[in-house]
């Protein structure tokens, strides 16, 4: 679960679940609206992970937030992909 949080163009969230066991992120917001973010969580084997990740939200009919994410490990194996995340 991510707690999300903006002042300006100022994003910060904390995040856990699964096989996280505490997170933080911080973004800017640029003119179009998407989101540079920089992230790093530790695991429940007590490794630390970090990453970033470029956002581009879409806002769905019932005015709930959609992001599109591609993001890439800046840790670990390093490895790049893309994940949907929509508020509930």
């Amino acid at each position: 679960m991510f707690n999300y949080h903006q002042v300006g163009d100022v994003v910060w969230a904390t995040y856990a679940g699964g096989v996280i066991t505490f997170g933080t992120l911080i973004a800017t917001v640029d003119a179009t609206g998407c989101l540079d973010m920089r992230y790093h969580h530790v695991n429940t084997r007590g490794e630390l992970m970090t990453g970033k990740c470029r956002s581009t939200p879409e806002i769905l009919a019932d005015g709930r937030l959609r992001l599109h994410e591609s993001w890439e490990w800046t840790s670990g194996d390093y490895s790049q992909g893309q994940s949907i995340v929509e508020e509930v």
